[in-house]
């Protein structure tokens, strides 16, 4: 009888100990991916302040202000990319065992690298703006006084240079509508990721 006393009370205390490892795995897995969704948040923030930059470059023209808005929010891109790598690696290793929450992450990480691709690629073409629309420079033009200069740019405009002209405005403005429906698309596929993680997290909270 006291042997049989003692293989519950084993099994007892066993079942315990698993139960208080699987609370605190779940736990550690919860805390792993609400940082996973500060950092996203922080990413966001980031976007926030590289777009009104961009608008503030437009308006202005200050090329300096911009290039250092772009390095500042380069480093902190960096920085979000190195924590969610360091994440999807915890989630691989024997401690959480969770290769299906660092594959989602990883999926997400991949959109978010051709988001800030796609981003940086519309900033680039609006700065350039339309090949038709773009400011001629007269730096290498003659001039005979100062407020007359024989231009070198006046060209007779010829049916093959107005045919080559819309050409160029086509295929920038192609090349634009691409790159932001290519920021919307990984927009969507990273909100629905997100929202698999929400859902993650609302299931580890009810376990616990």
């Amino acid at each position: 009888m006291e042997d049989f006393e003692k293989k519950v009370k084993i099994t007892e205390t066993m079942e315990i100990e698993e139960k208080e490892e699987s609370n605190n795995n779940s736990s550690k897995t919860l805390d792993l991916l609400r940082r996973f969704l500060s950092v996203q948040q922080c990413r966001a923030q980031a976007y926030v302040k590289l777009k009104r930059g961009f608008s503030d470059y437009m308006v202005s023209g200050v090329e300096l202000a911009y290039q250092q808005l772009c390095s500042e929010v380069t480093v902190e891109f960096n920085d979000c990319s190195k924590q969610v790598l360091e994440m999807e690696s915890m989630f691989r290793n024997s401690d959480f065992c969770r290769a299906d929450l660092a594959q989602l992450i990883r999926v997400v990480q991949t959109q978010e690298k051709q988001k800030l691709h796609l981003t940086a690629t519309i900033q680039v073409l609006k700065k350039a703006g339309r090949p038709s629309d773009r400011l001629v420079s007269h730096e290498n033009c003659r001039f005979k006084k100062p407020m007359e200069h024989e231009c070198v740019h006046v060209h007779e405009i010829t049916e093959a240079a107005g045919t080559e002209e819309a050409e160029a405005d086509a295929e920038y403005d192609n090349a634009l509508k691409e790159a932001i429906r290519g920021v919307q698309d990984s927009v969507t596929a990273i909100n629905e990721h997100l929202e698999e993680v929400r859902y993650e997290i609302a299931a580890l909270e009810a376990d616990i």
